[in-house]
């Protein structure tokens, strides 16, 4: 079923989005612009040139018409495309893509902020799908700005930011997948109940029984078969693929129930394509 997304809200955050990735970049030295992130090969130049890449996409620019090299990381024509978008900025340097940035979502939320909530709900190809609206495509440009943001605040040393209303929002990606996480990534068997728990700046509990498939459901008949807690923003890094669990188990990512299956879980949280 397609989802609907309150348009008003997601253009505020989207705003709100950009501004922090603006604000975060500007002053950054040249040795900061190519620090490398968590993501294979992107430096934080590369992070913003990706996140200009899209928008220029959904602005209607063509893409770089240039050839990418093969890597293990690029699994899809998607991820072919964001490197050749990255690929064709690096010669810029980190303050004119930053300009670029600032100068396409400019644009971006202009025409966001001429939009209703039925030009939200209308169908719309996203990255979860073909058959989606272009509410949720904009909830995932929110999604995907907010992770970028914390890969360039993790390289560049600076603390993350644990705005509630943002991290609430992110939080809606992982929870649209946590049925394929549960039993696809992890490969829970039938049988298995789970209870997943994040807190910090938005607490929240999901719970996910696998059947014929695995989905999430409102409540459990008994106790859970495995259980997790921890906190919504290594949550976030786990399910984005930006860090593995094992430095986390029996810390801060804290496992109940069956030990092996919570530990199956725990170690195969990521999504992301």
């Amino acid at each position: 079923m397609p989802t609907i997304v309150d348009r008003d809200r997601t253009v505020r955050l989207l705003d709100e989005q950009f501004t922090a990735v603006a604000e975060l970049c500007d002053g950054l030295d040249t040795a900061q612009w190519a620090t490398p992130t968590c993501l294979p090969g992107w430096s934080v130049q590369d992070a913003v040139a990706h996140m200009v890449g899209t928008e220029s996409m959904l602005d209607g620019v063509p893409g770089p018409d240039i050839d990418v090299p093969e890597a293990p990381h690029l699994r899809n024509d998607i991820g072919r495309a964001n490197e050749a978008w990255v690929a064709s900025m690096r010669p810029l340097g980190g303050p004119a893509v930053l300009d670029r940035f600032r100068s396409v979502t400019s644009r971006r939320m202009a025409s966001l902020g001429a939009m209703t909530q039925a030009d939200f709900d209308r169908p719309s190809w996203t990255p979860a799908g073909p058959d989606e609206t272009y509410g949720r495509f904009m909830r995932i440009r929110h999604y995907d700005c907010f992770m970028h943001e914390h890969d360039i605040r993790a390289a560049v040393g600076r603390p993350a930011r644990n705005d509630p209303d943002h991290v609430d929002a992110a939080l809606a990606e992982p929870e649209a997948s946590l049925g394929y996480v549960v039993g696809r990534r992890a490969g829970l068997p039938a049988g298995t109940t789970v209870s997943l728990r994040v807190t910090g700046p938005v607490e929240r509990t999901w719970a996910v029984a696998v059947e014929d498939r695995a989905r999430v459901v409102d409540d459990l008949d008994g106790p859970p078969t495995v259980s997790l807690e921890l906190g919504a923003m290594l949550f976030l890094g786990l399910t984005g693929g930006r860090i593995g669990a094992e430095p986390f188990l029996g810390g801060d990512i804290r496992l109940g129930g069956d030990p092996d299956l919570g530990r199956q879980l725990a170690t195969n949280l990521a999504f992301t394509i």
